[in-house]
Order: structure tokens, then sequence, then C-alpha cells
């Protein structure tokens, strides 16, 4: 007679140890823990939202809306502190993200479905980058510049741990941040430039005999406007008769008075003058009429 042994199908238990060949206990892997998410620590403010909602303007709703304000500062904070080190204090980020705060408590509308930091943290991170892009520029910039500015800096933060400890060039940097390699040159370009530099800025390299910016600034050279005046007015004194150009020779080379000149010419002071005066007055309006003279406006 034949007994049959049903065996009990065994229940498995992710939890228990393992028992190896030899009769050791091996303790089971921990399971992974869940990422914990940014905002985990973020208040219940949901019946000051619904009150919020429903009361009309007035010093109950200002108290509400503070409340709320006081609550979620923490997260506007971190908001604020993913923006440090790029020409800003810290202080002033925070109180930039806190007004980003006051307008997303105000804008809010809890009867949407939506939860209040999916609304707040766009409204935060918007308002600091409005602050960089309107107040820490010392030029106007286009805003495609500053775009590719930030997205140049952030492929140079994800290729900072490199094991040969190099700078990453133009076309790794063009590689990890998905843009050409012009783009990743004028972004590069516009990295340092929030503020323009000082002309009283030293570009000495150490040493007493320091120049400042200024002093490689180039000004105004009279010899160029000399040079135009006299391509302009060359043509018209050839068209002048011989004694007109001896009486301007004389006056303007030689650098005699009117008196001097109506001496050895046998004329009066006064005719030299109205003779001078007559002379200049038509080359100039040749001059004029011909479009003035070249590179002045």
């Amino acid at each position: 007679m034949r007994t049959s042994t049903r065996t009990t199908p065994r229940t498995k238990n992710r939890t228990a140890p393992r028992t190896t060949r030899r009769g050791a206990t091996r303790p089971a892997p921990p399971r992974p823990r869940r990422r914990r998410h940014p905002h985990d620590d973020a208040p219940d403010t949901g019946p000051q939202f619904e009150r919020i909602a429903a009361l009309p303007d007035g010093p109950e709703r200002r108290r509400l809306c503070d409340e709320v304000v006081s609550a979620w500062l923490p997260m506007a904070d971190r908001l604020a502190r993913n923006f440090r080190d790029r020409g800003e204090s810290q202080e002033d980020l925070a109180q930039v993200a806190a007004l980003g705060l006051v307008k997303a408590v105000r804008g809010y509308d809890p009867h949407r479905g939506n939860a209040f930091e999916s609304y707040a943290v766009p409204t935060i991170v918007g308002e600091v980058k409005r602050h960089f892009r309107d107040h820490l520029w010392g030029l106007h910039v286009p805003r495609r510049t500053q775009e590719l500015r930030n997205r140049v800096r952030a492929a140079q933060r994800s290729l900072e741990c490199r094991v040969d400890d190099r700078p990453p060039g133009v076309a790794a940097l063009a590689e990890a941040g998905g843009l050409t390699q012009e783009e990743v040159r004028e972004g590069m370009a516009a990295l340092e430039s929030y503020r323009p530099l000082s002309l009283d800025a030293d570009l000495s390299r150490g040493g007493d005999g320091g120049y400042s910016l200024a002093d490689t600034v180039g000004g105004p050279d009279a010899g160029y406007e000399r040079v135009v005046r006299m391509a302009a007015v060359r043509p018209k004194l050839r068209a002048l008769s011989e004694r007109e150009r001896h009486l301007l020779y004389l006056r303007f080379y030689r650098e005699l008075t009117q008196r001097e000149i109506g001496a050895r010419l046998g004329i009066s002071q006064m005719h030299v003058s109205r003779l001078l005066n007559r002379i200049c007055a038509r080359i100039h309006d040749e001059i004029e009429a011909d479009g003035g003279v070249p590179g002045r406006p």
C-alpha cells in the first residue's frame, strides 16, 4: 500500500534569510530605498488656500497669505541656492525667490486640482531667471545669447569630473550641451559678461609700470580730419585764379596780416579782407554742394 506524501507549496519570503549549502545563513539584500523628493517636507497648507480662495481682499486674507508664505519659505530658499555662484549674493537671490513665492501664493487657485508646489516652483524659478536677465547684465544682451550662456555653463558643470582634470574643449561642450561649436563659442563669450569691465581696471600683471583699460582706448586724431579737409579743398584751390591763390598763400601759408598783404599788393586792408572772405565763402559753398567733407555728418 502506497502512501502519497504531498508537499505543501513553499511561500517565498523575500525578507527571510537564505540558507546556503553548508548550512550557514546569509542575510537577504536590503531593499532599495525610495529617493526622497526635494519637497517631501512640504507643509500642509490646503485649508489655508481654501479659505484664501473664499475670502475677499482684506486683512484676514492677507494674514492667511503671509502665513502660507512663511510656511513655504524653506522651499524658496532651496530653489534660490540652485543659482548660487553666478555673480549675485545669496541674500539677494533669497529675496527674489521670496518675491516669486508671494506671487505664487497670490495667483494659486486650489480649485484647479494641482498641487501648490507644481505651480510655485516654475513661478519662483522664473522670477529668479528674470532677475538675472533684467538686473545683472551691464549691457543689453539678446535672450538667445543668455540662454546659450546657461546651456554652456550647464555643460561645463556636467563635465567637471574628468579623469585627466583638463577643462573640456569646445567640441566636448557642444556634444554635452547639444549645441554647435559656434553656439558654444558665443555662449562662452557671454559667460563672464554680467558687468562691463571698468575703464580704471588694472591690466598689468604686477610691477610698478601698470596701465589701465582707459590707457588702451584710442582717441580722436586731429591729423585724420586735416587730411580729409585738405583732400576736399585741393580741387577747389586749383580752380582759383592765380591772383586768388597768391592771396591765400600769403595769408594762410606765409601767415601775413591783412595789412601786410595789402602793402605788398598795393591795395587797402579792407579790400584784402573782402577778397579773402569772398574766396573762402565760395570754396565752402562748392564743397557743401558736392556733399560736404567726406566722413563728416
